[in-house]
């Protein structure tokens, strides 16, 4: 399988508009800067609160008439706003802990984009070496073709460590992949994540944290093939020889299997489970046009369903206490913001679709203005000069 790369056109730099950039690029960073003079006098707007999320045990900043935070025994969680980032409550959000397969959502952050659903593959058997003892498999095949889709259903739905192989050689191999996973983490600030096997399959020194798989849960519902696949509850998984066979969602808050009630409005993510990390879940959830995203991790009671229940109560909580909290913390706060640069996105996104862009938007407008304006003017002088000499 050969895996095209884009070329990048090579930028040139014009030198009447570096001119008129320097001249004019002060001022229109002084002027989105400079105050406001009719605001002076008028009431001033508190600044943001600190975060708490650094701090151990239950974070909330209830306002009056708030519903108490409910009592659940999973040793970190994380109620957040999935379109502000905001979180709304946690308890040892921090806190470093193994993910289970939970760490595929930073899996298919990490690969969806550069391996085209439609490619078809024939396994080899080198894709599905190492992979651990008792994972859970789906039923790839050496020798079988499959669609790289299939193999995305595959890793959503049965959280199958052997599609897992296949895709990370399809995409570079097994360690570039943990790598690329590792700076796609520190990228988003998910600065307690450390990956050593994609899977999520237990591996000493592996670990996560309630805020860090939030930040992966709420930048993979910005993906609409991301979402697409976390919310699938039934697939047909190819058997070979034309054969396929039923593949459901192992997540039983979408499902509604094995006796776990479905939650109204679930829009995904993914659930995990090992022996050393328990089990762990990333639940997203939209209601009335917000949507929340909620991560439990290793609860200490109630049976294998637990997670479930806890996520159920957390997003019951987070929906309710709508507009009677303040958010104790921010899934952006440790974000790594890109350097604005002079080019400018097409009008067709909005900042509700990127929020990079609608931040960098003002000062990005600012210069390419100052740019134009500065090349034009400079042109204007220059132009008598250009035709004496073009006339000697």
């Amino acid at each position: 399988m050969t895996i095209g790369s884009t070329s990048r056109a090579a930028l040139s730099t014009c030198a009447l508009c570096a001119a008129g950039l320097l001249v004019l690029a002060p001022a229109a960073t002084a002027a989105r800067t400079a105050p406001d003079p009719g605001a002076t006098g008028g009431p001033r707007v508190a600044g943001p609160q600190p975060s708490l999320l650094d701090r151990p045990g239950t974070q909330v900043r209830p306002r009056a008439g708030a519903p108490r935070v409910p009592r659940v025994s999973a040793l970190s969680w994380v109620v957040a706003d999935a379109g502000t980032g905001e979180v709304l409550a946690a308890r040892d959000a921090h806190r470093r802990l193994p993910p289970a397969s939970t760490l595929k959502t930073l899996f298919a952050l990490t690969v969806l984009p550069v391996l085209p659903g439609g490619v078809r593959h024939t396994v080899r058997k080198d894709e599905l070496r190492g992979i651990g003892p008792g994972s859970s498999l789906v039923g790839v095949a050496e020798g079988r073709t499959y669609r790289v889709s299939d193999l995305w259903r595959g890793v959503f739905l049965n959280s199958g460590n052997d599609a897992v192989h296949v895709l990370a050689e399809l995409s570079g191999g097994w360690r570039s992949t943990a790598a690329r996973m590792q700076a796609k983490a520190r990228s988003l600030g998910a600065l307690d994540t450390r990956v050593l096997s994609p899977d999520g399959y237990d591996t000493p020194g592996q670990v996560s944290s309630a805020h860090d798989l939030a930040v992966f849960g709420r930048a993979g519902l910005r993906s609409a093939e991301f979402t697409r696949y976390c919310g699938t509850v039934r697939a047909r998984f190819p058997g070979g020889h034309g054969w396929s066979y039923v593949i459901q969602n192992t997540n039983r808050l979408l499902t509604g299997s094995d006796g776990v009630e479905p939650y109204r409005g679930l829009v995904g993510v993914k659930n995990g489970y090992t022996s050393k990390a328990g089990h762990t879940l990333i639940a997203a959830a939209r209601r009335g046009g917000r949507t929340l995203v909620v991560t439990v991790m290793n609860p200490r009671s109630g049976g294998g369903f637990a997670v479930y229940e806890e996520a159920r109560a957390l997003l019951d909580w987070g929906f309710g206490a709508a507009g009677r909290v303040d958010p104790v913390g921010s899934l952006d706060a440790l974000r790594v913001r890109p350097r604005p640069g002079p080019e400018v996105r097409p009008a067709a996104v909005t900042p509700t679709e990127d929020d990079d862009y609608a931040s960098g938007w003002p000062t990005t407008g600012a210069i390419a203005g100052a740019a134009l304006g500065g090349a034009a003017v400079t042109a204007l002088l220059l132009r008598p000069r250009i035709r004496r000499s073009a006339g000697s």
